[in-house]
């Protein structure tokens, strides 16, 4: 037996095919797999982080675009990519399967899957050590016989809804997973419906609403009869709801694994997130897939300069051009004096004329951009010219060899070179510029409606999300709360609301602070909530509290320890770390903005809950080496506190 799982070869199945979303119009026209991301097939950051997680066999599903990218792989393989040295690639065309579950039936009928394998679709961008999370999987299945699935996770560390973000409930002894929800992406849930029997059966359930899912999946040999038994199976969310609600007739089960906090995993299935990954990748959080390292490449592409700046080394640059921060510039291009990029990604062989302001704009091969242009928030596809004077903004959608009559103003369109067959409001912009109805918009009026359950694509625009590393799918730490938390937005607010309503109530009766505790996670899962917001609406609860509000300044500490005498237990079930200590200064910073008291005694808030044990030296002394020029009131009232705070440490050390 030992001898058999050493020959063992880990495959993986590959889905090329995008079945549920489309990018309109520059991919219609082509294999998903080839969309260049900052200049690089998607289909080679897929098969580079199959290549590093040790796979030997990858199966490359597709029922369209079959010969093109037939001719791709065999073109990477004799260029000698850096995964056709170590791997076997094989691509497997299919015509007719309209959905996930079609292709695995497919490959179930062929007989080409002999064991375990890595499920994973060419949209998923990722750096984690699948081969590791494979070597969990079958641990779990030798636990369990009818484990079928393990699910990947990764902690979301956006503010932006992607339609990747899941509500989850699990076992916490055993990772088995007992609830999956995709949470909508147009707008916020207020209420969750959770079956009874998963607290009934299950002694020590965990619900995460934090996670997201690239459709990374580490999958068990029965996975792909499951899905040949069950027709009504069409996409992966099919297979896991099915199995969860039929797990005994079934006799299947499904388990978590959740990346690391180093490891970075994101798909990217529609325009707002092929920008969010394509600003990761230049802000290296998915290294080693950064452009500098040579994706899929045993060579070097480009020079890497200060501020994420990318360039090849032919770049022909004028003397008074700009490049401002993250921007990336294939080989073979040439850009006029006066002309400023930032936040940008231009293709091979693109020409950029005389003042053109560029940013967070995504410009694939031969593109000419001439004088006097404006590009802002957008995409321009292969080939298109785009002549003087244009201004494009707001998530515009320019296709492949369109053509741009001068002096326009396009912003929210989706244009491509041909005239649609069936679009009666199409508009012709030039000979090869017409406008193609946008499926969002449907989308953004229906989000307008408090019953709308549709969970489908939402954000297939590109809307401004600024470049920045606080804005990555994906992160290690709570990067993506902001310093001030006002304005406080709605559910926020509501969630404020309750919290302070509950601590008012459980301070005059006197309730039992671990009720109180339940009231508030209740209301957390209710609105949505992080974890580093509970914690700091919590503290600005407290010192909310209606005594506490109208205690004048010389008996406001008092007040204080006399609410924190009933509430501490509730404080330190929230406040317990350094990133929930920070989260509380924080609130108390915010409360001064708006309680005139509460300013003129922070240092003693401080100190008291130093004195407290509530906080801790350490913390303080980070929060006050944090603080910006916008907050020097807060500097000179608190140093006072921590030059004794040094001097103390200082005594303590000798």
């Amino acid at each position: 037996m030992d001898r058999l799982e050493k020959k063992e070869i880990l495959q993986a199945v590959l889905i090329a095919d995008n079945f549920n979303e489309n990018f309109i119009p520059i991919t219609n026209s082509t294999s998903i797999s080839l969309l260049p991301l900052v200049n690089k097939p998607l289909l080679d950051y897929a098969l580079e982080a199959l290549n590093r997680s040790g796979v030997e066999e990858v199966l490359v599903f597709c029922s369209t675009f079959v010969d093109k990218l037939k001719k791709y792989i065999k073109q990477s393989i004799l260029e000698k990519c850096s995964w056709s040295t170590q791997m076997s690639v094989q691509v497997i065309g299919s015509e007719g399967c309209r959905c996930l579950g079609d292709a695995l039936r497919d490959l179930d009928g062929k007989g080409v899957i002999r064991g375990h394998f890595i499920l994973t679709s060419v949209d998923a961008v990722t750096n984690a050590a699948l081969g590791e999370i494979f070597e969990k999987h079958k641990r779990f299945c030798k636990f369990d016989k009818g484990a079928a699935m393990t699910v990947i996770y990764k902690k979301a560390g956006t503010e932006y809804r992607t339609g990747n973000e899941v509500v989850i409930a699990m076992d916490k002894d055993s990772n088995r997973l007992l609830f999956h929800q995709r949470l909508n992406p147009v707008q916020k849930e207020r209420h969750f419906s959770i079956p009874l029997d998963i607290f009934l059966v299950n002694s020590d359930v965990i619900i995460r609403h934090d996670l997201i899912d690239p459709q990374i999946a580490i999958c068990a040999p029965s996975v792909l009869p499951l899905f040949a038994d069950n027709f009504d199976f069409e996409s992966r969310d099919d297979f896991v709801r099915g199995l969860l609600i039929n797990e005994e007739i079934l006799a299947s089960s499904i388990y978590v694994a959740e990346l690391e906090s180093e490891e970075y995993a994101a798909r990217v299935h529609n325009w707002q997130t092929y920008q969010m990954v394509s600003n990761d990748v230049i802000n290296r959080w998915v290294y080693p897939l950064v452009p500098d390292m040579s994706v899929s490449c045993l060579y070097q592409n480009y020079l890497f300069y200060r501020n994420n700046i990318y360039r090849s080394s032919d770049l022909q640059l004028a003397r008074g051009s700009i490049l401002k921060e993250n921007v990336v510039i294939q080989e073979k291009c040439v850009i006029d004096d006066g002309s400023v990029l930032a936040n940008c990604v231009v293709g091979s062989n693109c020409t950029i004329g005389k003042n053109c302001n560029i940013e967070a704009a995504f410009i694939f091969d031969n593109v000419t951009i001439e004088d006097n242009c404006t590009l802002t928030h957008c995409v321009i596809g292969n080939g298109a010219k785009i002549l003087s004077g244009n201004k494009i903004e707001a998530g515009a959608v320019i296709g492949s060899d369109v053509v741009l009559t001068a002096n326009q103003t396009i912003a929210r369109l989706l244009v491509q070179s041909t005239e649609p067959s069936f679009d009666d409001l199409s508009e012709k912009l030039g000979d090869k510029a017409y406008t193609v109805s946008d499926p969002v918009d449907k989308c953004e009026v229906d989000s307008d409606d408090e019953d709308n359950n549709d969970q489908s694509n939402g954000f297939v625009r590109m809307s401004a999300v600024e470049f920045s590393s606080k804005n990555s799918v994906c992160t290690s730490s709570e990067e993506e709360e902001s310093r001030a938390a006002s304005p406080v937005q709605e559910d926020a607010n509501i969630f404020l609301s309750e919290v302070l309503d509950t601590l008012n109530r459980g301070v005059e009766e006197k309730s039992n602070p671990e009720f109180l505790i339940l009231e508030i996670n209740s209301s957390r899962y209710a609105y949505n909530m992080t974890l580093s917001e509970v914690n700091f609406y919590v503290v600005k609860a407290i010192l909310s509290l209606r005594h506490i509000a109208e205690a004048d300044a010389a008996n406001l500490i008092s007040a204080i320890n006399q609410a924190l005498a009933h509430l501490s237990p509730v404080f330190k079930n929230y406040i317990r770390g350094d990133d929930a200590m920070m989260d509380c200064f924080k609130a108390i910073e915010e409360c001064c903005q708006e309680n005139e008291n509460i300013r003129s005694k922070v240092a003693q808030i401080f100190h008291y809950l130093y004195n407290k044990e509530m906080v801790s030296e350490e913390s303080i002394l980070a929060f006050y080496g944090q603080l910006e020029d916008d907050s020097v009131w807060l500097q000179n009232a608190l140093k006072k506190l921590v030059d004794w705070l040094e001097a103390s440490s200082e005594e303590e050390s000798d």
